[in-house]
């Protein structure tokens, strides 16, 4: 659920009347009555329609949001590409002990270089990707579906054949060795590994729900040995994907592991190419979630994560590559909640741990004294120390530097912005942190080598992002780029409102922000719609400027002419355990009063909100949760929409490490079911799903319309044929517009 051929609309009601956007001076609403299931729409509407496609994708009007500096290998020099500088769009080399900045070759030199090679000319992107090839002479990167190479020595462009190992760096799941003398290269679910020459060195195919995949850090640190999984869901639970482009369907099943059922299992192999050696290691007993952490210095262990099924113990394991065999370094266990789940999953198991250059320790995330935090670990799975502490969580390490024991890290240490993730050094022997980040908001930090510099991207809700480069141990630092967000002036953007709210127990504060039509009029009522996501496993209030997916939707919602909320209520990451854990084996009952309670905190102060006419609109587990608001405060939420909602019963890996095993906490799955309180539904519902979505199936949508109809309650539904979870163009826009199409005609426009 947290991942997002015309489409049709099925209405399931009798035919509705679209109510007009009222009273705004360029909105003459006119009625639109359903023909063939067709909607007619005013120029006014659509205009409004448009512009709210505008403000969700206001980010694509930004330059050098996005620049990715790249280090070279001698720690202190990087090159990033540049859309903004007086030579762009082009790259620039930056030495962070003087501070010079280089074009390595002007734009127009580039595009004629280019010409000259392909006989074409092409233009050059805002962004442009590109790897240093391993002798740090040279990038590569990729115009028009074509792979070049640019000598930094004599800003010479060349082109590569597609094959060539040096383009295969370009692909994001191809992996180079360190000594960049072969690359592995997944191939149609199995694996090829190729030498600096391109030739194959070992080969392995997959079978249908017996794939090979390639981890990331899979290579030793000599490149002699490489960690590949091989995932066997043959015994897996199936769902079936149905292709309806031709009038004879054609079924796929898909692998889908649902409460209950039997999970994927990860079987490891070490791979040793110039031995054509392919070994099995011994899988642990029991069903578990197993990701590759990486290597020890020397390279004579790698590292496993594994957690159980149910979240609750998480396991470094050992592998001697060698020999095969394993051992368990460390376990850490919570038996009243969770270690890990599906942001764990998704992206904080390489947070997890890591490797010290001595080979002896390691550093070790954990939540056991109620807030994430950094520990010290020596391989025989000794806990030497706790290396920070406080009232505050740390999301990263950033690195570290073996010669001073420095530490690096990225926290949320400064308690009047609880959310601001900034930098921060301490030592491995834990001393205070001391603050490294000057400014505000969210911090992105790419260390060099040497650890003696590092850039930083930094943000906040009302300031686009600035790219400095800064010394560790000095107050150093200048800029190198600020993202340039000009273009925004023509669509008359203004970042959202901060808020702050007590929950439902009113004394934990919640933060979130309200979106507002940018011709906003305060003398007037505006319908409000309380965009959820609600999960446990993400946060999405935005802190920087171009937010995320769900606050750039928000945006865009509101210029249809509504006040939108978006809230991180209890349960949600980020914070304390305390505060995540509060919906732990009891997901679907804490989050909708809070924001019920947010919404009526926030109304009472802003006459211009209308809770008469609040509306819940969610997609994935928001869209479980926007049927949650409409069956549990269904006298406060008058229309609900729900996009390709899930279930407590569908995906294992989102449901049972916070709900607990389904055996073991039946009264928790049973107290979140929608299903079993469909006939609490008094105000408009409608849902959608695509039938091509494998993240929540269908079939969750299936059984809730079935309980609606067992219930006698009137809802509409609209199908997307073979889209996926996200639907994708043309049908995304064909979504949101029938998204805010739906509240305005159910909640109508200011009044």
């Amino acid at each position: 659920m947290n991942r997002l051929v015309f489409p049709g609309m099925l209405v399931v009601a009798l035919c509705v009347q679209v109510r007009a956007l009222e009273a705004q001076a360029s909105d003459a609403a006119a009625s639109c009555p359903c023909q063939g299931g067709d909607l007619m729409v005013t120029d006014s509407i659509r205009a409004r329609l448009d512009l709210a496609e505008q403000y969700t994708a206001f980010a694509t009007r930004i330059r050098d949001e996005e620049i990715e500096p790249r280090w070279l290998g001698d720690g202190d020099r990087f090159i990033y590409w540049s859309s903004t500088g007086p030579a762009g769009p082009t790259w620039v080399l930056v030495d962070a002990r003087t501070g010079t900045r280089t074009p390595l070759l002007a734009s127009e030199d580039l595009q004629a270089q280019v010409a000259a090679l392909t006989g074409a000319s092409l233009s050059l992107p805002a962004y442009l990707d590109f790897s240093i090839a391993p002798d740090q002479r040279t990038i590569i990167f990729k115009l028009d579906d074509r792979v070049f190479s640019l000598s930094l020595s004599e800003r010479a462009v060349a082109t590569l054949a597609p094959g060539d190992p040096a383009a295969l760096r370009l692909s994001r799941t191809n992996v180079v060795s360190p000594t960049g003398l072969a690359v592995a290269v997944p191939r149609d679910g199995g694996f090829a590994v190729r030498d600096s020459m391109g030739r194959p060195l070992i080969e392995r195919a997959g079978e249908a729900n017996y794939a090979w995949r390639i981890p990331e850090r899979a290579w030793s640190p000599d490149g002699r040995y490489l960690m590949v999984w091989r995932n066997d869901a043959r015994g897996v639970h199936k769902i079936p994907i149905i292709d309806y482009t031709s009038p004879l369907e054609r079924v796929t099943m898909v692998p889908y592991s649902k409460v209950g059922t039997p999970l994927r299992r990860p079987e490891l192999y070490v791979v040793e190419p110039a031995a054509g050696l392919v070994t099995r290691i011994d899988a642990a007993s029991g069903e578990t979630y197993d990701w590759f952490a990486g290597w020890r210095a020397d390279g004579s262990e790698a590292l496993v994560l594994r957690l159980s099924r149910d979240g609750k113990r998480l396991e470094l394991v050992a592998v001697e590559p060698e020999t095969a065999r394993t051992r368990v370094v460390m376990r850490e266990e919570r038996p009243e909640s969770f270690v890990g789940a599906l942001d764990f999953a998704f992206g904080k198991w390489p947070l997890q741990v890591t490797p010290l250059e001595d080979n002896r320790h390691f550093l070790w995330m954990s939540e056991r004294d109620g807030w994430r935090h950094v520990y010290l670990y020596d391989y025989s799975g000794r806990l030497i120390r706790q290396v920070t502490r406080g009232a505050f969580p740390v999301h990263r390490v950033v690195g570290v530097e073996a010669r001073s024991g420095n530490v690096f890290v990225l926290a949320s240490a400064d308690t009047s912005a609880p959310y601001d993730q900034l930098l921060y050094r301490t030592t491995l022997t834990g001393s205070e942190l001391k603050r490294l980040s000057p400014a505000p908001g969210m911090h992105r930090i790419y260390l060099s080598p040497s650890a003696k510099f590092y850039v930083d991207a930094h943000s906040t809700r009302t300031q686009p992002q600035v790219w400095e480069v800064a010394a560790v141990d000095r107050p150093t630092r200048f800029r190198i780029a600020s993202a340039d967000a000009s273009a925004l002036a023509a669509l008359r953007y203004t970042p959202p409102e901060s808020l702050t709210v007590f929950a439902a127990d009113g004394v934990t504060p919640l933060h979130g922000v309200l979106y507002k039509p940018r011709d906003f009029d305060p003398r007037k009522r505006y319908p409000v719609i309380d965009y959820i996501y609600g999960g446990p496993f993400l946060a999405v209030v935005p802190w920087s400027y171009t937010g995320n997916p769900v606050s750039r939707e928000a945006g865009g919602m509101a210029q249809m002419g509504f006040i939108v909320m978006l809230l991180d209520a209890r349960g949600t990451p980020g914070r304390s355990k305390a505060f995540q854990d509060v919906n732990y084996g009891r997901v679907g009952q804490t989050e909708i009063p809070d924001h019920v309670a947010a919404l009526r905190q926030a109304a009472a102060s802003r006459p211009y909100m209308d809770l008469d006419r609040a509306g819940i609109f969610g997609h994935s587990w928001g869209g479980y949760f926007a049927l949650r608001g409409m069956l549990t405060a269904p006298d406060f939420f008058k229309a609900g929409y729900a996009g390709a909602p899930g279930a407590l019963e569908e995906e294992a890996i989102i449901n049972e490490p916070n709900l607990g095993l389904e055996s073991e906490n039946p009264a928790g799955y049973a107290a979140g079911s929608n299903i079993l309180t469909a006939a609490n539904l008094r105000g408009a519902l409608k849902m959608m799903h695509g039938t091509g979505d494998v993240d929540a199936p269908l079939s969750t949508t299936m059984r809730m319309a079935g309980a609606l109809i067992r219930a006698g309650k009137h809802f509409e539904l609209l199908i997307l044929p073979g889209e996926p979870h996200r639907p994708t163009a043309p049908a995304d826009r064909y979504y949101r517009d029938d998204v805010n199409l739906f509240f305005a005609r159910k909640l109508g426009g200011p009044r």
